[in-house]
């Protein structure tokens, strides 16, 4: 018997015989549709994001002006993003993933350029499931700077709205605002577990 079973079997041993409990589910599924999304839009910021909320037509020219500001020449582009996000940035140096960029290239990239996979605008969360337009966990944790493209369709009020979207078996990751802890004496810290900016653009 191996360790886990083991484990299984005592804790089955332990709950023998006791009532079935009832787990409430009496949770609030869905919020309201109207201002969803200016509501994502004010919670990203709570993060100290950088958050442009501008027309669907204009994400492409958002895009250029992001980078331009930032200064990044050099960007990471998984497969898949949207070739119009990118068409209007002029000497942009796109590093695809394939074959995939090891720890070195991805920290000297400038930044990295995805889509999503749902916003949610009560937590002002952003999810990614490694599908089209965001690549592999790692292009988004190693660089330092992530420009993140949400539109207007994508963002849900409720987490339990975004669940149901998802699919549990992918690779998630959550995303609320640029990396950073506050464990040690309280002092906040950026950029320990992923990028120090986050930079979102909201095509509404």
């Amino acid at each position: 018997m191996s360790s886990r079973d083991l484990i299984l079997s005592r804790i089955r041993a332990a709950v023998a015989g006791a009532p079935e409990v009832v787990i409430p589910r009496a949770y609030r599924p869905a919020g309201p549709e109207e201002g969803r999304v200016e509501l994502f839009a004010e919670r990203v910021a709570d993060y100290r994001a950088i958050v442009r909320l501008v027309p669907v037509e204009e994400v492409a020219t958002a895009v250029a002006a992001a980078l331009a500001a930032r200064g990044a020449r050099r960007v990471v582009v998984p497969a898949g993003l949207p070739e119009e996000w990118l068409g209007s940035v002029p000497g942009l140096e796109r590093l695809g993933d394939d074959p995939p960029l090891g720890v070195t290239g991805l920290d000297a990239a400038d930044g990295v350029v995805t889509g999503c996979a749902a916003g949610v605008a009560e937590t002002g969360t952003i999810v990614l499931d490694a599908g089209p337009g965001q690549g592999r966990r790692a292009l988004t944790l190693l660089p330092d700077y992530h420009l993140c493209v949400v539109l207007a369709d994508q963002i849900v009020a409720t987490v339990p709205e975004a669940l149901a979207r998802l699919d549990p078996v992918r690779p998630l990751t959550w995303i609320s605002g640029p990396s950073a802890t506050s464990d040690i004496e309280l002092n906040r810290v950026e950029g320990v577990h992923g990028p120090r900016t986050l930079e979102v653009i909201i095509g509404a």
